[in-house]
């Protein structure tokens, strides 16, 4: 951003939170309201939703328990904070649907859903959306991830990020890669940081990832936000007080400048 010929910094603040389709851990309660309560407190410009769900299931018993509300849940939690959405399909089932979502501030000129499912009955998704934000001449290139459990199809996922990487994002436009990597062990680190370039938030700021599961007593580093062609300001991880309630994960809070 320019103002009186001076670059002027302008501060991007992203939040990525796996919502484990509005449940809290163990799905013993439906949270989806209070998730929409803190989600909107962190004052997030854009919102990267894993687990999230399209068309929700409505039984009659669920709807006397756990009430859903009419529209999609990423239209529940975009509300009028986030007038900017896109949502990828990861998961199709009889009663509903579930994938990737992404919340922003800002519109997006485009978007598209990679299928990135190794196993029919472990559906992932890839979701790249292309951010105008004001002032910058560049838009800002948002992938939300959600990559699988085992690491051979994290090895064929991570495939598919870097090649659409490589043919999608020039170099010099800004880009962060925010979601569930379930990649506790940490094998995916290297590749990341060597094939493409990219930092981690946490690393960066804090010299390690965040613990982000299970929210009970994280021990787990599966969640991950990673950038380039972006300056880090802050980091935060969201797994004490209410957020404990909320779902299994804790979610992820960072600060950039562009």
């Amino acid at each position: 951003m320019y103002r009186n010929g001076i670059t002027v910094a302008f501060n991007l603040r992203v939040l990525t939170y796996n919502i484990h389709k509005g449940y809290n851990s163990g799905n013993r309660s439906f949270m989806l309201d209070s998730m929409r309560q803190r989600i909107a407190e962190t004052h997030a410009d854009i919102v990267f939703l894993q687990e999230i769900h399209g068309k929700s299931p409505k039984s009659h018993k669920t709807q006397i328990e756990h009430p859903y509300p009419e529209q999609s849940q990423f239209e529940y939690l975009a509300d009028q904070a986030w007038p900017h959405y896109a949502y990828g399909q990861n998961a199709i089932y009889k009663k509903g649907d579930h994938g990737n979502a992404i919340l922003s501030k800002y519109p997006f000129s485009s978007w598209e859903n990679l299928d990135v499912s190794i196993f029919p009955r472990s559906s992932r998704s890839i979701l790249h959306g292309i951010i105008n934000i004001p002032g910058q001449k560049l838009p800002l290139h948002a992938l939300c991830v959600h990559m699988g459990l085992l690491e051979r199809e994290r090895r064929a996922q991570l495939k598919v990020l870097t090649d659409r990487i490589d043919s999608h994002v020039p170099h010099n436009e800004p880009l962060i890669i925010a979601g569930d990597f379930n990649d506790w062990r940490r094998r995916a680190e290297t590749h990341l940081r060597t094939d493409l370039d990219l930092e981690e938030l946490f690393v960066t700021l804090e010299g390690r990832h965040a613990k982000t599961f299970p929210i009970w007593a994280p021990v787990l580093s599966v969640d991950r936000i990673y950038y380039r062609g972006v300056s880090p300001v802050s980091s935060q991880c969201l797994s004490t007080n209410h957020w404990r309630d909320l779902s299994d994960h804790a979610a992820l809070l960072g600060d950039f400048h562009l």
